[in-house]
């Protein structure tokens, strides 16, 4: 899928085309990557580059909903939570009828691990 089908905060920003592809890259690697890592593998500069980056993330989970593809924003991870993204992953995928749970614990981890397994079956 083409980043320019993708229409949300930060599409046009040039740092978007490179994080689409870290995380297309780390899917065909079967990886994870933290926020802050894809940030950096994306040139992202500047203050609040870490909300910027989930904002991103959000628009590339209702893209590739609305497309009926897997979740390529499932490759980013929080640091802090064990291998898994962070809250606002979770919350967003809720507001879409993707996930119905918690932020965490086994339930959020399953729906992680099912779209990961999704993404790594096509993309490999």
């Amino acid at each position: 899928m083409s980043e320019a089908q993708i229409t949300g905060r930060h599409d046009q920003e040039p740092w978007f085309p490179r994080m689409i592809a870290a995380l297309e890259e780390r899917a065909r690697a079967e990886r994870t990557i933290t926020y802050a890592e894809l940030a950096e593998a994306a040139g992202m500069a500047g203050p609040h580059r870490i909300h910027r980056l989930t904002e991103a993330l959000e628009d590339l989970v209702t893209c590739d909903h609305r497309n009926g593809a897997p979740l390529r924003a499932a490759v980013a991870i929080s640091k802090a939570r064990d291998g898994l993204p962070g809250p606002g992953f979770f919350q967003h995928c809720a507001g879409l009828g993707l996930y119905f749970g918690p932020d965490h614990g086994p339930q959020a981890e399953t729906f992680h691990r099912l779209e990961l397994n999704r993404l790594f079956v096509r993309t490999g």
